[in-house]
C-alpha cells in the first residue's frame, strides 16, 4: 500500500496512479495535528490497515496532479540524515559513520517550490536519497532486528547550501530544503530496499543513476549506528545519504525530478531564487 497526505492533510491511498480519499478511516482518532495522525496510524497499523483499505476502495480516485501533495510524514520528531554513506569513485573505501539532524520544518511536498535563501552560499545542490520511516521505538537495536523497526520508505531530496560557516545547520535546514514524497510505501511492498535504483534529473538532464546497493552502510547497519546515539520513535525519518558523483548546481527556474525504484510516482519540485543567481554547469 502507498499512503499520502493531500490538500488539507487528508489521508489518501494511491491506487493505480489515482488518489483515493481514506480520511474516513482516521476520522475518529482525535488527532491534534497531521503528524499526530500519522504517528497514530503507524503505531496502530496492524488494527487500522483494513479500515484504511476499505475507506480508500469506497472513495472515487482522482489524478495525483489534481491534488496538493503534502510530505507524507509532515513534521517528524527527528529527521536524521546520513552524511555521504555511498562508496564513490573518489572514495571507494569505507569511511567513518557520520550523520546530522535536519530541521523537520524544512520539509515540503511533491509539486512544491524550493526557495534558495539570500545567503553567501557558493552553490546549491539537491541530493537524491532513500528515506526510512520508523514504525516502532528503536534504541541500541541489533542488525537482525533493524528492518522490523521500519514502517515504510519514501523519496527525499536533501537540499544543501555549500560553503557556509556553521556546518550542517546553515547548510541543510533552510525552509523548503527537504522535499519528500509524494507517497509513503509500506515496507512489505519493497522486497529489497538495499538494491533500488535512484535517478535524479535537473530539467531534462539526468544527473544521478545510482543504486542503494552501493551504500557504505546498508539499512540494518546504519540503523544500528543511529540508534546507538539516539532513540528513534514511530514517525521519525532516517534519510540514508547520497552519492555525490553527479551533483550539479541548481538555480532559479529549474525543475528537479527524483525517481526511486518501487516507491511510486516521481517526486518533482521547482527551484526559485529571488536573487536570480547562476552557476557554471
Amino acid at each position: 500500500m502507498q499512503l499520502l497526505l493531500f490538500d488539507d492533510y487528508k489521508l489518501g491511498v494511491l491506487i493505480d496512479g489515482a488518489v483515493h480519499d481514506a480520511s474516513a478511516a482516521v476520522a475518529g482518532l482525535g488527532c491534534h495535528s497531521p503528524q499526530e495522525m500519522m504517528q497514530m496510524l503507524i503505531t496502530g497499523w496492524a488494527q487500522m490497515e483494513a479500515q484504511v483499505a476499505e475507506a480508500a476502495s469506497a472513495a472515487p480516485g482522482v489524478p495525483l496532479a489534481s491534488v496538493t501533495c503534502r510530505p507524507p510524514v509532515p513534521r517528524p520528531g527527528q529527521l536524521v540524515c546520513l552524511a555521504g554513506n555511498y562508496l564513490e569513485p573518489a572514495k571507494p573505501e569505507r569511511g567513518l559513520f557520520n550523520a546530522f539532524l535536519k530541521s523537520p520544518n524544512s520539509l515540503t511536498g511533491h509539486g512544491g517550490t524550493v526557495t534558495l535563501p539570500d545567503t553567501e552560499a557558493t552553490v546549491f545542490h539537491f541530493e537524491p536519497e532513500l528515506a526510512l520511516v520508523i514504525g516502532k521505538p528503536a534504541s541500541h537495536i541489533r542488525a537482525e532486528d533493524a528492518l522490523d523497526c521500519v514502517f515504510g520508505y519514501t523519496q527525499f531530496m536533501d537540499v544543501s547550501a555549500r560553503g557556509l560557516p556553521g556546518g550542517f545547520f546553515l547548510g541543510k535546514s533552510w525552509h523548503t530544503f527537504g522535499p519528500m514524497g509524494p507517497v509513503l510505501t509500506m515496507r512489505d511492498a519493497v522486497p529489497n530496499a538495499n538494491n533500488l535504483s535512484i535517478r535524479l534529473w535537473v530539467n531534462d538532464a539526468q544527473r544521478h543513476d545510482i543504486s542503494t546497493r552501493d551504500m557504505d552502510r546498508h539499512i540494518p547497519e546504519l540503523l544500528v549506528e543511529v540508534t546507538k546515539v539516539l532513540p528513534l520513535q514511530p514517525g521519525d525519518v532516517v534519510s540514508t545519504g547520497t552519492h555525490h558523483f553527479g551533483l550539479t548546481p541548481v538555480q532559479d527556474g529549474d525543475t528537479i525530478r527524483l525517481e526511486i525504484e518501487g516507491l511510486g510516482p516521481a517526486l518533482v519540485v521547482r527551484c526559485a531564487d529571488p536573487l536570480k543567481r547562476t552557476w557554471d554547469r
